[in-house]
């Protein structure tokens, strides 16, 4: 979505997870998505692709304050670490030995329930535009409600993230990103992104 806000051409590579090709961990062996592979490095966490968008280009158009930004980062981290943690163990507890699903799930719900005093009743985060937090954490909520829909769905202590969300996955940016890409093999013909 960075790379999108920032109209920052670069060619896409579609891989599977479990048939990663042998040119994507020779640059990225710890073998997770995305990875930004740049002349001068490469990225391979999501956090940092955004931030150097940012800092080739400024993708947002509000000024956010600076107990703004600050609470940005808190968030994102938060999210990042102890949100990720219990989404993964709740989403996919077939995974994990001797996981209890409610557990991970009531954390996850307990942090949105925090998120919502801090939610303005604009579009975004803190105001109509969309802001560096919206990008860096609704993914995670949108997987968070994906592992139970209609449960999440009925949940009427969060209804200003319902409604964030909401917002997020009727948005230009979101339908513009999720796109189903032709997997990539050695030899394909390039596929560049933003589509134009």
């Amino acid at each position: 979505m960075a790379i999108k806000l920032g109209n920052i051409e670069c060619e896409l590579r579609e891989i599977r997870l479990n048939n990663k090709p042998k040119n994507m961990l020779q640059v990225s062996p710890k073998g997770t998505v995305p990875v930004l592979v740049l002349e001068e490095r490469i990225i391979d966490e999501s956090m940092d692709i955004i931030n150097w968008v940012i800092n080739q280009k400024n993708i947002f158009n509000n000024d956010v304050s600076k107990s703004d930004k600050t609470l940005t980062e808190t968030i994102i981290n938060d999210f990042d670490n102890k949100f990720k943690h219990h989404l993964d163990r709740y989403k996919y507890s077939s995974r994990y030995k001797d996981v209890d699903l409610e557990v991970h799930r009531n954390v996850c719900m307990e942090m949105l329930m925090q998120l919502e005093c801090f939610i303005s009743k604009e579009n975004w985060f803190f105001s109509s535009q969309i802001s560096k937090l919206d990008i860096s954490i609704l993914p995670f909520i949108r997987q968070f409600r994906i592992a139970d829909k209609d449960w999440f769905d009925n949940q009427e202590s969060i209804p200003k993230t319902q409604k964030l969300l909401n917002n997020f996955l009727n948005s230009d940016l979101f339908n513009d990103v999720m796109i189903d890409y032709k997997l990539w093999v050695n030899d394909s013909e390039p596929i560049y992104f933003p589509a134009k």
